[in-house]
Order: structure tokens, then sequence, then C-alpha cells
């Protein structure tokens, strides 16, 4: 089974209500984005030296270039956010495009299109209360749709298990280190941590394992925002320490922030973390073909595992829930999967091991899922 075809969409749709505000760029950049301030010393990034008393924060800027009148149309407009992070994802898309097909690679061959989602708009409510991560992907969506983009580059665990109608996604991007940092000016590591300190996160995922582990701690859930914003928070002591994927940190060559790195087993990382999604229209067979050409099949199998176990669980907005599958020394599939009360009081856990193939990896996925919604009980996803 060819990239494409197992990506079909499950003809979900997701209906256009409303139209998006839209910017374009021609090529532009992502300025380097970084905090200055040295860091605790960790094996992961022994070139920091010891942490001073304060981060500082350099504002995250965009070097956006306006669209300038052109004879030439773009062969490709890639939808994106807005935010730092999701630029770097676009601009990673679009370079990898680049050297990929010469003919992309012509000035103006290529344009970037910002589209805000509600998601961006609505930062005063935690994310489960307004709808869940669709949010953020439900505009970029409308537009691929309507004709507006070509190609939609999202982060892959913002995207639901159902794509909308009319839309496939042939293509993951080679995944990033999937696992969570933890960032602190007083603390090298969570359990050090004294009782009774807050720590920020709009994941419930995060907050339910590190609940179960350190009930002791408080945690500031509606802690949202980019990266840039949440450090600024933490210098400003809003809360002791926040928990941030590694993924985006090292995509925004921010790592010299990182105090230290959660094992998987400290902290099982949420479904598809660290991984790009780029999809296009089910019709439109060149961007079809010129984005499954960047696709790293070990990623896109081991997200295939992991959301066909989220789309079994079929979760609630308010169930945090995790799943990673990796490739063995052996070659073959681990996957290990875990849900949990918000509160942190229950988790259940389980985990899988099989050939690392499509069939299989899905299989696993599903039966995992099935397992833990046995074992949940009655009511235990539910708002």
């Amino acid at each position: 089974m060819d990239a494409i075809s197992s990506y079909l969409c499950m003809n979900q749709a997701l209906t256009p209500r409303h139209s998006c505000p839209i910017k374009c760029c021609s090529g532009g950049s992502v300025s380097r984005v970084g905090f200055s301030s040295p860091c605790l010393s960790t094996p992961a990034f022994p070139r920091n030296c010891a942490r001073k008393h304060s981060v500082r924060v350099i504002r995250a800027s965009v070097a956006v270039e306006q669209q300038t009148q052109k004879t030439k149309v773009a062969l490709i407009r890639i939808g994106t956010r807005g935010s730092p992070l999701a630029l770097a994802q676009a601009y990673e898309t679009r370079d990898k495009l680049m050297a990929t097909h010469s003919e992309l690679a012509e000035e103006g061959a290529i344009q970037i299109v910002i589209i805000k989602t509600t998601g961006d708009k609505i930062l005063s409510q935690p994310l489960a209360d307004i709808g869940g991560k669709g949010l953020f992907t439900k505009e970029i969506d409308e537009a691929l749709i309507n004709g507006e983009i070509d190609i939609a580059v999202h982060s892959m665990k913002d995207v639901p298990t159902y794509l909308p109608e009319k839309t496939i996604l042939p293509c993951n991007l080679q995944r990033e280190d999937v696992r969570d940092a933890f960032i602190s000016l007083s603390a090298a590591s969570v359990a050090e941590l004294p009782a009774g300190s807050t720590v920020g996160t709009a994941s419930l995922r995060r907050k339910s394992q590190l609940l179960h582990k350190y009930p002791s701690l408080n945690v500031l859930e509606n802690f949202r925002g980019n990266v840039q914003t949440r450090l600024r928070k933490l210098n400003e002591g809003v809360v002791q320490a926040t928990l941030l994927a590694l993924a985006g940190l090292k995509r925004l060559d921010m790592t010299e922030n990182v105090t230290s790195i959660l094992s998987i087993d400290e902290m099982l990382p949420a479904v598809a973390q660290g991984a790009i999604g780029i999809a296009c229209r089910s019709d439109d067979n060149k961007m079809a073909n010129f984005i499954a050409s960047l696709n790293h099949e070990e990623t896109r199998l081991a997200v295939a595992c992991e959301r066909a176990f989220l789309e079994t669980l079929d979760g609630s907005c308010r169930t945090p829930i995790a799943g990673y599958a990796s490739k063995d020394e052996d070659g073959n599939c681990i996957f290990k999967g875990l849900v949990a009360s918000p509160d942190g009081t229950r988790v259940l856990e389980t985990s899988r091991k099989g050939l690392y193939a499509f069939e299989d990896m899905v299989l696993m996925g599903k039966d995992a899922g099935k397992e833990l919604l046995s074992r949940a009980g009655p009511g235990f996803f539910d708002c």
C-alpha cells in the first residue's frame, strides 16, 4: 500500500462556516528566535552552562516578504498558521520541495499563505473548553478545500483523526524528538520542585501524568500561547516551571532553555508529537505527487499506529491520552499507550509489539485502544 492510497480520508466533512483571513508571502523566512540565557548542563545539551536567575526573552519576529507584482504565478501555495513554530515547519516544507523538485526552486514558485485559526484567536480559555485541537486546523482545511491554498502544513498532533472530506494527507516529514522538555529557573528536574510549586501547561496529557507522579505540585492548566509567550511567563514568575515539546524547541533553535529532558517512561508523548503532516486536495494528483516525494515512511507508519489508537479510544476533549510507536533494534514496532483521569488519580497503560508494517501497526493501535476502553469502564471518556 503506497503513501497516498493508505491515507485516503474517511469521508467525514468539516463544514466550512466562515471565511478566514489570509496573508501571503513569496519566499520569506523565519528569523532566528532564541533565548541567550545560559541554563543547567544536561547530558543531552553539554554545551549549556550553569543557569542564572532569569531567562532573557527575545521576542519572536517573523520576516515576511509582502507579495510583489509578478508575472509568474506561484506553483504551490502553502497554507500554515502564523506562529514562529508553524512558520518554521512551513519553511522546512518549502525548502525540501525546492531541493527535491528543480521547477520549484525558481524565484516565486512557492508561496507561504498565513491563515489565522480560531485556536490562535482565543487564548483566554483552555482548549478543552472551546472545542479541542481541531481549532488549529479547521480554517486551513477550509482554505485548502476552497482552492485558496494548494497544500496545508500541520503539526500532526493537532490534526483530528478524521480528515475533512476532499482532502488526503499522504506525507509525514521525518519526525523530530518526541520527548518533552522540563524548563525551570529554580529546579534541575521535576523531582526537585518543592511541594506546592506551580507548573504551567496547556496539555491535559502532561498535567495528568505530572500529578500522577507528583501529586504535591500545582498545575496552571490554561498556560497557553506560543513558545516565546510561555517562556516569558516563566521568566515573570507566573509559574515555577513549564513543560514543552522538545521538537518545537529544536525547530526554533531554542534548546539552550532546556533544563532537563523527560524520558518516555516519565512522560509518554502525545499522539503524533514531533511529526509534521502535509495535506492536499484528494483530486489534485500533481500536489499529491509533490508532497508524497517528501514522505518519511517510518514516521508515517508510526503516526498511523498512534492515530489508530486515538481514533479507537474516541476520547472526549477532556480525556488525557498519550501514545508512541517506535522501531526497536530488531526492526519491530513497539507501541505504548496511556489514558488517564485529568487529575492524574487514575492512569491506565498498555503496550504492543509486532511487525513494523502499516496494516500490522494500525491493528496494534486499534487493539491497544480497545483494551484500554474495556479497562476504563463506562463514563471514563465522557466530558
